[in-house]
């Protein structure tokens, strides 16, 4: 048993938990709690011990006064302290007062353990009330923890499948953006082809020289590929600026989601902590520090947001890729399409032109031959003049010497008259000769001059095929194939 006076032993080793912010109301003890002093937490420093442990060392102890039934003597009847018995025997008080004084001392005992009964009662009350409280609020503020870790954990999926998504887009995007420069690139090949087809077919000569399908359809070409390079140059600046945009949505949801990681691990770290945790410390005043910049409302739409700003800039992706992949399919199609035409009308051309320079062929071929006949013909004809000039000098000779027969012998007799007639049709066939003759050398010159010309025309068609078959055709062949234009490659 403990004396009286002396310091209790505590019960606890622990020290005192702080008091919750509402204690229960209780009826037997709320007139000592009127002026009680505000728990401060400085004093849990030292030794838990009872109040009564102060307030009893600082009491001397008395007897307690005489009831008021008992007056006592007058002072002027009181007996001066003066030894009449024998030894100095002196009785200061007498045995009813000695009664009187236990009995006081017993009743006022008997009354103080019965109010500290009363008092350990209502403390036993207040501090299970006081452990319920302390236990029901520290349970919801960990349920409150719990869900707001599960809120976070379900915010923090959320946001990587949104990642996830939006990198997967991204990437897709990115590899529709090197097609689409890959295409834009592979156009600058057939570009300067068609444009040097039509320098080259510049050089064509004479009359081969001509504004033909051909180059109409290289015009054509030239200006459907530049459309093309426009088009898929838009494209790419549009690929880009969405790119741009798809990375600000995913630096958001980064961002937030490196927010929500580190918010888990702090909020998983509160809610995991307990009373006999390590590293549980006093902050004084941090409870009137509010630090936040959101409610829950603002927190989750914030997140909403983002992901809602991360699904919008992946559909406007998606639909540019799809449109992108149209406008490459298109371009390529069209460019195909037209580059297939250019060749049927560089062969179509081929064609006539070598059908053309096989008919300038045969028919010089048979120029050359009535040349060789007409020049032959010439010959003979001039050799069939010197014979009947020859005939005529003797027919002219005879009729000459003739005219030397003397007196009645010049007879008009039929020799006479053959010779004469003889002269007369060799000079009328030497007159049809000479005709003759002169027709044959003028044809002779057309023929040549026709040669001539079949021999000009056969270069100007042997240098507008090789311009045509072999440089024009000799490009094309390295035309990129559709693969290439779409840039798969």
């Amino acid at each position: 048993m403990d004396l009286y006076g002396y310091p209790l032993k505590a019960k606890f080793t622990y020290p005192k938990p702080p008091p919750t912010k509402i204690l229960p109301a209780t009826s037997t003890v709320a007139a000592s709690y009127k002026n009680r002093i505000p728990y401060q937490p400085e004093s849990i420093s030292l030794p838990w011990m009872p109040n009564a442990y102060y307030k009893a060392a600082a009491l001397n102890p008395t007897l307690a006064p005489l009831s008021e039934s008992f007056p006592g003597l007058p002072p002027t009847k009181i007996i001066p302290f003066i030894s009449e018995r024998p030894n100095g025997v002196f009785t200061r008080h007498t045995l009813d007062d000695w009664h009187r004084s236990n009995m006081t001392n017993y009743k006022e005992s008997e009354t103080t353990r019965h109010n500290a009964e009363r008092l350990r009662a209502d403390l036993n009350r207040t501090i299970k009330d006081v452990y319920l409280q302390a236990k029901r609020t520290q349970g919801e503020s960990t349920k409150n923890l719990g869900e707001r870790v599960n809120d976070i954990e379900y915010w923090k999926s959320e946001l990587c499948l949104e990642l996830d998504a939006m990198i997967r887009e991204t990437n897709s995007l990115a590899d529709m953006q090197k097609r689409l420069e890959r295409a834009l690139a592979d156009t600058e090949g057939p570009f300067q082809v068609a444009h040097k087809c039509l320098l080259n077919r510049e050089k064509r000569m004479g009359i081969d020289l001509v504004h033909d399908d051909v180059e109409k359809q290289l015009i054509t070409e030239i200006k459907i590929i530049r459309s093309v390079r426009e088009r898929l140059q838009q494209c790419l600046n549009t690929v880009n600026n969405q790119l741009m945009c798809n990375k600000e949505a995913r630096q958001e949801l980064e961002k937030d989601l490196a927010d929500k990681q580190m918010g888990h691990h702090i909020d998983n770290k509160c809610y995991q902590l307990k009373n006999t945790s390590r590293g549980i410390h006093y902050y004084k005043g941090v409870e009137r520090i509010d630090a936040t910049i959101s409610v829950p409302e603002t927190w989750a739409r914030f997140t909403d947001n983002n992901i809602f700003r991360s699904q919008s800039q992946r559909a406007t992706s998606a639909k540019l890729r799809a449109s992108t992949e149209s406008v490459l399919m298109g371009t390529a199609d069209e460019m195909w399409r037209q580059f297939s035409k250019v060749n049927d009308a560089f062969t179509s051309r081929i064609t006539e032109t070598a059908n053309a320079k096989s008919k300038i062929q045969t028919h010089l071929a048979k120029t050359r031959q009535e040349i060789f006949q007409l020049e032959t013909k010439i010959q003979v004809i001039q050799k069939t003049i010197k014979d009947k000039e020859i005939q005529l000098k003797v027919a002219q000779t005879r009729l000459d010497e003739r005219t030397r027969r003397p007196n009645v012998e010049l007879c008009r007799d039929t020799a006479q008259i053959r010779l004469v007639q003889e002269v007369n049709e060799i000079n009328e066939t030497l007159r049809n000769l000479h005709q003759c003759l002169r027709a044959s050398e003028d044809m002779l010159q057309m023929l040549v001059r026709s040669k001539a010309v079949l021999e000009h025309d056969l270069v100007v068609k042997n240098n507008s095929l090789f311009i045509d078959q072999e440089r024009c055709m000799g490009m094309r062949k390295t035309y990129p194939s559709t693969v290439q234009i779409l840039g798969y490659v």
